[in-house]
């Protein structure tokens, strides 16, 4: 079963899209998706809340999710997130990839 952690990354001062910015162009993110499980990195911007960002992080197991936080990348991460003073709040949900017959009829593939 695949494992989603939405963060809520937010500062003062647009520093969360500075930070999600910094992410991409140092080339981290891209690194954490060559990682062995990583299913998904990607960052949004929530309309409602202009000083946040959402990363949607996904991956393969709790194996793949360990072994990300054990990495080398986690450090660079951590001092970014202390580099642009973020608070973060994080959600946590596990996928059984599967969807019912009564939400399919909701959905527009």
């Amino acid at each position: 079963m695949a494992i989603t952690i939405n963060i809520y990354y937010s500062g003062k001062n647009q520093n969360a899209l500075k930070f999600a910015k910094e992410m991409i162009s140092s080339g981290l993110i891209q690194a954490i998706r060559g990682e062995n499980g990583n299913l998904r990195y990607d960052y949004f911007l929530p309309m409602d809340y202009p000083e946040t960002v959402l990363l949607i992080d996904s991956w393969q197991d709790q194996s793949a999710l360990d072994a990300h936080h054990r990495s080398p990348l986690m450090y660079k991460i951590a001092a970014l997130r202390e580099k642009y003073d973020l608070h973060m709040k994080v959600e946590r949900y596990i996928s059984d990839g599967n969807v019912s017959e009564h939400d399919k009829v909701f959905i527009r593939e």
